[in-house]
């Protein structure tokens, strides 16, 4: 399976590979939660559904067909998936066809070239939720763009000005040879750390999101129709499965989830949205340079093998 190429909130990583002969466990792991940030959980259990979506292109891609049942366990809520290879494909499938691209997508944080996404590209977008049981509406006019816009800000704001969320944002500054966190230079981490624990900066987050949001190509909410772990992980899978379309098609994506993440603003942007729940705000389009890949854990901290229970007959 290779690294996990997966995205994550602050890149956490927070998920565990069970693996035996011809089955594959997937488990949230929970001490890599944000809290303050994300205190039901909700981003971890869609993190882990990114993940998920990767384990299942992956194997596509090696010609075999995955039968997956989620939370098989109702007493085990950690247990967020249970994978069983069944067999071989008949024929190479759409998932597949997105193998190549877990390692080129990445999380694009700058401004994305002038350059609009059609309408035929988005439409591809769309049918990639709707495959995953979510569903994707773009903010196409400019009244809603702006609108979302403020939200951003406001969230930005909100959070900025909470110092234990400052605090938590801080200790998952790392440097790139940790595998995990946002990445700064080792050197000039402890200031960066100290700089955002202790000063409120949102005015100035705020209005760089804001901007960001405003000149995007594309700005889509993506969202589902109920708002329960398992829809959270469904959110996961066809948030991955949209960026890896995405991808394949020359686009890159980030993410603008304050208003998602700050309980008061989430209503507002459910109705800018027309209903449901939004889970994911993003922003996408053409990129103007690369950036690098996030840094990953090493595979041995993110897999566990286990011996298959062989049952007498």
């Amino acid at each position: 399976m290779g690294r996990c190429f997966a995205p994550s909130s602050h890149n956490t990583q927070p998920w565990l590979f069970r693996l035996s002969e011809s089955v594959i466990d997937l488990l949230a792991d929970r001490t890599r939660a944000l809290p303050v940030n994300d205190p039901e959980d909700r981003e971890l259990a869609i993190s882990c559904g990114c993940a998920l979506m990767n384990l299942r292109v992956a194997t596509a891609s090696l010609g075999l067909r995955l039968r997956v049942e989620l939370f098989p366990d109702p007493k085990e809520p950690d247990w967020l998936a249970h994978a069983t290879v069944i067999g071989e494909s008949a024929a190479p499938g759409a998932e597949a066809a997105l193998s190549e691209f877990m390692d080129r997508r990445r999380t694009y944080r700058k401004r994305f070239a002038p350059r609009e996404v059609d309408s035929a590209m988005l439409d591809q977008l769309v049918d990639a939720a709707n495959a995953e049981g979510a569903w994707l509406r773009a903010l196409l006019t400019e009244e809603a763009r702006q609108q979302a816009a403020t939200l951003v800000a406001e969230g930005d704001a909100a959070q900025w000005a909470n110092p234990s969320w400052r605090r938590e944002l801080a200790a998952w500054m790392h440097p790139r040879r940790r595998g995990d966190g946002l990445t700064v230079p080792a050197l000039a981490g402890p200031v960066a750390q100290l700089v955002v624990r202790t000063f409120d900066m949102g005015g100035g987050v705020g209005a760089k999101d804001r901007e960001l949001a405003e000149l995007s190509p594309l700005l889509a909410v993506l969202g589902t129709d109920s708002d329960h772990p398992r829809d959270w992980v469904q959110a996961g899978q066809a948030l991955q499965r949209v960026l890896l379309v995405a991808c394949q098609h020359g686009l890159q994506a980030s993410y603008l989830n304050q208003p998602i993440q700050i309980a008061s603003l989430r209503p507002k942007l459910q109705n800018l949205a027309g209903g449901g729940f939004p889970q994911i705000l993003l922003r996408l389009g053409h990129p103007l340079a690369e950036v690098p890949n996030a840094p990953r854990r090493p595979v041995e901290e993110v897999i566990e093998w286990v011996e298959e229970k062989v049952t007498a007959v």
